[in-house]
């Protein structure tokens, strides 16, 4: 497998203008470390260290660096809006050959809050290939998932109650940070518009703590799909348009406070 050389990397991230820490460490799945030193960012100190899980299907050079881009300035990007995002996070990536063309291609989870670690799959049956899934839904991913870090919402660690309205709630406000800081928005992640969205809110808020997950947050029985993301990306636009208050401020707020905004 071919590497870039340490003053190589140095190069490319500097070429993609990428502002960084002081210490900037890059981790890869054969457990090579480099570290490239930057003057351009503050005195903290911070860390992403992204592996790439490649078992089964390898990503090209290209993809990598391309990869390395995206997630890099996204840090950089993110901190800046949202400071308490962790100081180290660890992203996994991996090839997969699920169908997630409506969501870009890309898809991913906050697996934990300690230590920080999101996990992420790009298709290769994007129309585009990988390198298109990348451009098309990377950046949106990691947004949601490093808002989930700074909420505390992940699957391990978690610092929330169980319950379908929870969850709408945190996937809403993760969805709609993306939407509005990467420019990129996918019909799936709203509610289709012969619904009537408070019907939708109602049904969750009345569905017992111990709900089913799976149905409510991806394929319900019925038919619909991601009921709790799409209905979540409606409450915090509701919240956000009847309070004045925009996805930062929301962000610091308890999920029934931001229902209560909204109206629920």
């Amino acid at each position: 497998m071919h590497f870039l050389t340490l003053s190589d990397r140095c190069r490319l991230l500097k070429k993609y203008r990428i502002s960084l820490s002081k210490s900037f460490i890059l981790s890869l799945t054969v457990g090579l470390t480099i570290a490239c030193n930057f003057n351009t960012r503050s005195a903290e100190t911070s860390a992403l260290y992204v592996v790439f899980q490649e078992e089964k299907v390898q990503f090209t050079q290209p993809e990598k660096e391309l990869i390395h881009a995206y997630l890099m300035n996204s840090e950089k990007e993110v901190r800046s809006l949202l400071p308490n995002l962790p100081d180290s996070i660890q992203v996994q990536l991996e090839i997969v050959d699920w169908n997630l063309e409506s969501v870009g291609g890309v898809s991913g989870r906050a697996e934990s809050n300690s230590p920080p670690l999101v996990l992420i799959q790009i298709s290769n049956t994007h129309p585009s290939g990988i390198m298109g899934a990348i451009n098309a839904g990377l950046k949106s991913t990691v947004y949601h998932e490093f808002h989930h870090l700074v909420r505390g919402w992940a699957i391990q660690d978690n610092k929330f109650e169980p319950g379908i309205a929870i969850a709408m709630v945190n996937e809403g406000l993760a969805e709609v940070f993306a939407e509005q800081y990467t420019g990129q928005e996918f019909e799936a992640n709203h509610i289709p518009e012969h619904v009537n969205a408070d019907d939708w809110v109602k049904e969750l808020l009345a569905l017992p703590r111990d709900a089913s997950y799976q149905e409510w947050m991806f394929e319900h029985p019925d038919g619909r799909t991601s009921i709790g993301y799409r209905t979540g990306n409606y409450v915090i636009k509701k919240a956000m348009e009847k309070s004045g208050k925009n996805i930062l401020a929301l962000s610091n707020l308890a999920p029934n406070e931001i229902l209560k905004l909204a109206g629920y």
